[in-house]
């Protein structure tokens, strides 16, 4: 098979073109994700990665160069919103070291994220001599895979099916069937079909049938898809009336510069309070607040004037604070009742690695500062916990726990019947904003639930199980809002029985691979 001759000399012309292009490629995926949402481009961004995959060329340099680049492109462009983060002025960060910890970060993360597509492509070229369909089926699969095993790691964030959301709500749905995966292997699947009739199309002399067979089965997967997509997205809701909650939301605007200052305290009780009685007029059944609303431990909510207020209206509240854990502390949403009695918890278990706590502590602890406001460990919450209220139980995410969809899944299987969301996206851009209510969009509808969504500076929202955003807050804002969503009991396919699809093509394509070796 020749298509496109990459030589062994590292600064060949060609060698230099093809880098150019598995970056301009990279980037071009990268565009697709919110806010620059060019969702289209995912359907054929990974072609030319896919057809310099398989050159006449398999020396173990340029390949997983090509693989390398373009995962770096994609995610380093994808996440680009991490510079946010500087300057680190609030953290008491000089300028210059601010950058350097910036730039560490981003290149960090893109690095990792390369290192994810060097795997795929060291596993999709030992497939090189095999069959267009099966290729096409095997590098859907451990693409798949691969997604899966990185989403068990502490840092995952650029998943491919996130590039539909927040507008491609069609295809979303598929996320019902067998979570964000389901998405992931058709966008690969496409990609692939399209990437091998490219492959045929260059190569023969005579152009035939079979060619056109991958084009036609690229284009009917692609409308299969949609309008799978479209049916599960026109069914009703269903919602019960019974199970309606009228919930209010507070954005209170808190700058991270002054959040864990004396006088940033004083603010966010003092908004919080204003804005819970604010809410408790309109006649709201419950109010959430964002993710370390009130940045102290719990033992000292009581002696807040929120707590008063509380006590006198009536009305519960979700408050994010800090809990206690030992000698450590966890970020925590805490329920309190009508009585002011806090009667349930809730504790981040997916913690920001660097942000939020160092990755192996004991042998990097003293070379590298904590980025905390507190002077204790930050540590993990424990997995798979649920969250009782007065409403029954509920589904709950603290802030990066959105890019998890395993955490809402669990919680949706036993019994959650809507989504909270809480979070501070303050100290990054608006863009991370963005993707991170595109990634709660993808959350409700896979679970099939109503989800509010309570931040500090933006972008609060409430969101229903099909995907669409009812209310979405302005940004660096402080607002209040009242919505009445609907506590649902009804079970989608990937909330019954998780990720099934994944397993089901390993097998599929393994028995393929061998019917084929052994004919």
């Amino acid at each position: 098979m020749k298509i496109l001759k990459i030589q062994d000399d590292p600064i060949s012309i060609l060698s230099i073109l093809s880098y150019i292009l598995a970056a301009i490629s990279g980037l071009l995926m990268g565009l697709t994700v919110a806010p620059v949402s060019l969702w289209f481009l995912a359907w054929f961004a990974l072609i030319p990665l896919w057809i310099l995959l398989f050159n006449d060329k398999y020396n173990s340099h340029n390949y997983l160069r090509l693989a390398f680049i373009w995962g770096v492109f994609y995610h380093g462009t994808a996440i680009s919103w991490i510079r946010g983060i500087h300057p680190m002025d609030w953290l008491g960060v000089p300028w210059w070291p601010s950058l350097l910890i910036t730039l560490f970060c981003w290149l960090f993360v893109s690095f990792w994220g390369g290192f994810f597509l060097v795997i795929w492509a060291f596993l999709m070229v030992r497939f090189n001599k095999q069959t267009p369909w099966l290729r096409v089926l095997l590098g859907s699969t451990i693409w798949c895979c691969l997604e899966t095993a990185w989403s068990y790691s502490s840092l995952w964030w650029s998943s491919l099916s996130y590039t539909q959301s927040p507008h491609n709500l069609l295809v979303l749905h598929l996320g019902q069937i067998s979570g964000s995966n389901t998405v992931t292997f058709l966008l690969v699947s496409v990609n692939g079909l399209l990437a091998e009739f490219g492959i045929l199309y260059l190569t023969q002399r005579r152009k035939d049938a079979k060619s056109y067979i991958l084009l036609f089965g690229a284009v009917g997967l692609f409308l299969l898809g949609h309008l799978w997509g479209f049916y599960l997205y026109v069914s009703p809701a269903n919602d019960d009336f019974n199970n309606a909650v009228k919930v209010g939301i507070i954005q209170g605007n808190i700058p991270n510069k002054i959040k864990v200052l004396p006088q940033g305290l004083r603010l966010a009780i003092y908004h919080y309070t204003h804005g819970y009685l604010q809410l408790v007029n309109q006649g709201v059944n419950a109010v959430l607040t964002p993710e370390a609303a009130i940045p102290i431990f719990s033992y000292n909510l009581p002696n807040t004037d929120l707590f008063m207020a509380i006590k006198e209206q009536q009305i519960p509240i979700w408050i994010g604070a800090f809990g206690v854990q030992g000698d450590s502390y966890t970020n925590s949403l805490f329920t309190v009742n009508e009585k002011g009695e806090i009667t349930s918890r809730y504790d981040k278990s997916k913690l920001v690695p660097l942000g939020e706590y160092i990755p192996f502590e004991e042998i990097f602890g003293k070379l590298i500062e904590r980025l905390s406001p507190l002077e204790a460990h930050q540590v993990h919450g424990a997995k798979n916990q649920i969250f009782d209220t007065i409403f029954g139980r509920v589904i709950v995410g603290i802030c990066y726990e959105s890019a998890f969809p395993e955490i809402f899944r669990y919680q949706a299987a036993m019994g959650g019947k809507f989504i909270l969301s809480s979070s501070n996206d303050a100290h990054y851009t608006m863009a991370m904003a963005d993707q991170h209510h595109a990634l709660d969009i993808m959350r409700a509808i896979e679970t099939s639930r109503w989800a509010v969504r309570s931040t500090n500076t933006g972008y609060s929202a409430v969101i229903d199980p099909h995907g669409h955003t009812l209310w979405k807050s302005g940004y660096n804002s402080y607002e209040t809002h009242a919505a009445v969503i609907y506590g649902r009991e009804y079970r989608t396919l990937y909330v019954s029985f998780g990720d099934w699809l994944t397993p089901f093509f390993v097998i599929i394509s393994g028995l393929v691979w061998l019917i084929i070796k052994i004919v």
